[in-house]
């Protein structure tokens, strides 16, 4: 069993057991979270919904916060002595998928 779910203005694929890294959630460490938007969900037959699946969710804990690797952003135009280097590290949330509920 899988489901598609959205958050952050990204999609993710998810079973029981996964841990992935989502955006920054604001929430505690320890604490469990649920996701409401559920794209679609798959037990045994596909159910896509329209936007959402209706009533089905994905319940999740979170394992704490974290930022990924640095992104280096490098600036240049030629002739005119211009550079600028730049980096950034974005900030995510692990959570592990505890239950879907379809």
């Amino acid at each position: 069993m899988y489901a598609i779910i959205a958050t952050g203005g990204k999609q993710y694929k998810v079973a029981e057991g996964d841990i992935i890294k989502v955006e920054k959630l604001g929430v505690e460490a320890g604490e469990t979270y649920t996701f409401d938007q559920v794209l679609a969900v798959n037990n045994d037959k596909m159910v896509v919904g329209n936007p959402t699946v209706e009533g089905a969710t994905v319940t999740a804990s979170v394992i704490g916060d974290g930022k990924a690797k640095k992104v280096i952003v490098y600036k240049y135009k030629r002739k005119s002595g211009y550079h600028k280097k730049n980096g950034h590290r974005q900030q995510y949330t692990a959570v592990k998928i505890e239950k879907i509920n379809a």
